[in-house]
């Protein structure tokens, strides 16, 4: 809002131009969202659902968060809501991406303060809903007609595109293929994030590092014309706006994660985690990369995307007719990952997190620079 209500400001007064600055509203949303969540989240929380701990890991700890307010997500993106649409000068089809994971966020609440936890089924449907108004919310705002066909201009690791637009080689992607694959790659980050909520401080902290390297991303690599030539990587005109609106939650979770350091006070639940995931997921499509999203998030995506991929690979192998023992080492090794730190490596929670973000921090850098610069 403000980028555009700036163009009628300037002749009143000149430094108005400043607001057309995505530097200038990148710096200010950050800032403003960390404060007001720092300031307004203790007078709400008391008004939250109460988490009522994990019986089912008694023996690590798991009932040490009964009686804190969770569901704090659904109070951290809302309050982010009108940062995001006063900073972020956002068309409308993003804006529309952006509702969408409010739901996202909504259904996690829901399950959070929910009797009797949602089931599988019902959560794993409703995020598939969500995951698929993304993806086509997505190829609507920012898909190309090219030889009368509509296609979404994707560059891949490794590998030069097929065709080329200017010295940049990218590949072309019809809706009917990028639709499902944007939509399962949104699916499977959203769950694998939500499952890495489990110590303190953890989800958060690795998704707010993954946030942060995003947004250097857009802005800096496909958003600015020179280096992404440099890399052979085409522009994204759109994508400076999108690095203002991860930076704005990641300065907002940063402001929640102040009372989520151990031993917290609060948790974000489902409704936080589920909505970080989402947004790590819509913002990597954002950047034209399909698989940035593996480079970016590694340890949270093995961490929590580990259990998904054991259990499908267990009910396969049943249903095959194959027997994997208990003492293999696909199931002597638990997940999410932290619970066989803790259970099996017997690390602390404080262990746990600053050994995962070390990981991530080591692991990131490295990652992104063989993906942006080996093609």
């Amino acid at each position: 809002m403000l980028y555009y209500l700036s163009q009628y400001l300037v002749p009143y007064w000149g430094p108005f131009r400043l607001l057309q600055s995505h530097a200038l509203l990148l710096a200010g949303g950050t800032f403003a969202a960390a404060l007001l969540v720092w300031l307004l989240l203790p007078r709400v929380w008391n008004r939250l659902p109460q988490d009522h701990g994990k019986a089912i890991l008694k023996d690590m700890g798991g009932m040490q968060s009964r009686g804190k307010p969770t569901g704090t997500g659904l109070a951290v993106t809302l309050i982010s809501l009108p940062v995001i649409i006063l900073f972020a000068p956002l068309a409308f089809w993003d804006m529309m991406a952006v509702l969408a994971m409010y739901g996202a966020m909504l259904f996690g609440y829901l399950d959070d303060r929910a009797a009797v936890p949602w089931g599988e089924l019902k959560k794993g449907l409703l995020d598939a809903v969500v995951s698929g108004a993304i993806a086509v919310f997505i190829f609507l705002g920012h898909s190309d007609v090219i030889d009368g066909s509509h296609v979404m201009v994707a560059w891949l690791p490794f590998v030069k595109g097929a065709t080329m637009i200017g010295d940049v080689g990218v590949w072309l992607i019809p809706g009917w293929a990028y639709v499902p694959v944007a939509a399962a790659i949104l699916w499977f980050t959203m769950n694998a994030t939500n499952c890495s909520d489990g110590v303190d401080g953890l989800a958060g902290t690795l998704t707010v590092i993954t946030l942060a390297m995003l947004a250097v991303i857009l802005y800096i690599v496909v958003g600015y014309r020179p280096v992404a030539h440099y890399f052979l990587i085409p522009v994204y005109s759109e994508a400076a706006r999108w690095a203002i609106v991860v930076m704005i939650v990641a300065g907002a979770f940063g402001g929640y994660l102040w009372y989520n350091a151990e031993p917290s006070k609060v948790l974000m639940g489902d409704a936080g985690s589920r909505f970080l995931g989402i947004l790590v997921a819509t913002a990597s499509l954002m950047t034209g990369n399909p698989l940035l999203v593996l480079f970016l998030s590694p340890v949270v995506l093995v961490n929590g995307g580990g259990g998904l991929g054991k259990l499908v690979l267990l009910r396969v192998a049943k249903r095959l007719g194959f027997q994997i023992g208990d003492d293999s080492v696909i199931r002597k090794v638990r997940f999410p990952l932290h619970d066989h730190c803790k259970k099996n490596l017997g690390w602390s929670n404080a262990q746990v997190l600053m050994r995962f973000v070390l990981l991530q921090l080591a692991l990131v850098p490295i990652l992104l620079m063989i993906l942006i610069k080996v093609r």
